[in-house]
């Protein structure tokens, strides 16, 4: 399709946003497939980040993601060990976010050629994220595609990884969280996201290359963060969010809906779950972490488009009662996050991002 003209990241966000809706309109049409059998989908959550299937009695959650083009700078730093984290993030927190405990993930590994080395480090990595998530892994590929898979000329092996993981239903919900029992005057907690997690790195690299050339990766960082150049800002691996939801979930704290802040950034994926014509004034999110916060700097970008693309420092928003935002806040500390309340839910729809640059308007 044709991007526009000024399309700072090289693809439209609307473009794929109805690409996926149409994708799904498809899949639901499988789901009559399934009615009255064990494996029936879920009919209610469409706009949602993961779906759910019925087992008799029990409802799992499934969700599919991948890595994106954050495996370039991996490639390109000849280090592999923290890409684990970023895969069981994109999913975890995608199935946390509908209150799905995480319970098992399968992955598939297409590779131009095979590096056991490589392989290693990704697996070890993985190892180490599925440890921190309480997730078992019970199923992978890795399949060699010669130049079917393209990547850094200069690495090792160039690859795709993606993975597909199911959760069961947390005890507590009657059904999945999905912001349709949100109301007006609730309260917004926002998670701090320590990195740009697992998206907008067309736009970022496209920016680091334009200020620095091919050999970005090297160039040294400036900003207070203690990396060395800016490969090893942007590697920088995901924080992975399902085990305080959950246990938020297990001290049975009211949440009536969560949006995990993935590409499409703050806005567009807390309109997932802003149902019946709710809105939300978001005043006190958490500020850019500093390297995202320098390369808006250093490379002109505007806070409307930095907003449109990446987290900005926020990693996920959870609706809450506004006499339990205190308690969900100091559950989420006590776990081991930076948590502070956000804003609130509104009766006008549209969400109104306050931050350092200004207010932030989206429909």
């Amino acid at each position: 399709f044709q991007l526009p003209m000024n399309n700072p990241a090289g693809y439209s966000i609307e473009e794929g946003n109805a690409a996926s809706r149409n994708a799904y309109n498809w899949s639901k049409k499988t789901f009559a497939n399934r009615a009255g059998k064990p494996g029936e989908p879920a009919q209610d959550l469409d706009g949602g980040f993961s779906n759910e299937i019925r087992f008799g009695a029990e409802r799992l959650g499934i969700s599919s993601d991948g890595i994106g083009t954050k495996i370039e700078v991996a490639e390109r730093l000849n280090k592999y060990d923290s890409l684990g984290y970023d895969l069981i993030a994109m999913t975890a927190d995608d199935l946390i976010a509908a209150g799905f405990v995480p319970t098992n993930l399968s992955n598939i590994i297409d590779v131009n050629h095979l590096d056991y080395d490589v392989v290693d480090q990704l697996m070890r990595g993985l190892h180490d994220a599925a440890n921190f998530a309480q997730i078992a892994i019970t199923g992978g590929e890795i399949a060699e595609l010669g130049n079917r898979i393209g990547g850094w000329p200069g690495a090792k092996m160039n690859f795709n990884w993606c993975s597909t993981a199911i959760g069961v239903l947390h005890p507590s919900l009657a059904q999945p969280l999905s912001g349709k029992t949100a109301q007006a005057g609730h309260a917004v907690v926002a998670l701090r996201s320590p990195s740009f997690r697992s998206n907008g790195y067309s736009l970022a690299r496209k920016t680091l290359s334009r200020l620095f050339g091919e050999n970005w990766h090297d160039a040294p960082y400036d900003g207070p963060d203690q990396f060395a150049n800016w490969g090893e800002a942007m590697l920088e691996p995901s924080l992975i969010y399902s085990p305080g939801v959950a246990a938020l979930l297990d001290a049975g704290l009211p949440l009536h809906g969560i949006a995990h802040i993935t590409g499409g950034g703050v806005a567009d994926n807390f309109k997932r779950v802003l149902k019946n014509g709710l809105g939300a004034v978001l005043d006190n999110i958490f500020e850019p972490f500093p390297a995202m916060q320098r390369l808006c700097e250093i490379g002109g970008i505007d806070a409307e488009t930095a907003y449109l693309y990446w987290n900005m420092g926020t990693g996920m928003l959870i609706v809450t009662e506004d006499a339990s935002a205190a308690a969900v806040v100091a559950s989420l500390r006590a776990s081991g996050y930076l948590a502070q309340v956000a804003g609130h839910l509104t009766a006008e729809p549209g969400v109104t991002l306050r931050v350092a640059a200004g207010e932030l308007r989206y429909a």
